[in-house]
């Protein structure tokens, strides 16, 4: 089996990343280096229950906002966007 087929590769504020399959968005935000969202004294966040209760995690899935990533798994092609900073 080719590493691209053991590979998921989906987008991150536009930089495209490659995980296993598997993994979650929120896995895949934390991979790209990216904060899920910004507290309200502009600290980055992320996710803290990673059980879907506390909404930490928040990020838009294809055009989809206020998607819990700690309980969707990543698909090919997917783009996601986080309310945190740009990923580097």
């Amino acid at each position: 089996m080719s590493d691209a087929a053991r590979s998921v590769a989906l987008t991150v504020n536009g930089a495209e990343i490659s995980v296993a399959p598997g993994t979650t968005v929120a896995a895949a935000v934390l991979i790209a280096g990216a904060p899920t969202r910004m507290s309200v004294t502009g600290e980055p966040r992320g996710p803290l229950c990673g059980m879907g209760i506390c909404f930490e995690c928040r990020v838009t899935i294809d055009g989809v906002p206020h998607q819990r990533s700690c309980q969707i798994l990543c698909a090919p092609g997917m783009s996601v966007t986080t309310a945190g900073l740009p990923t580097p």
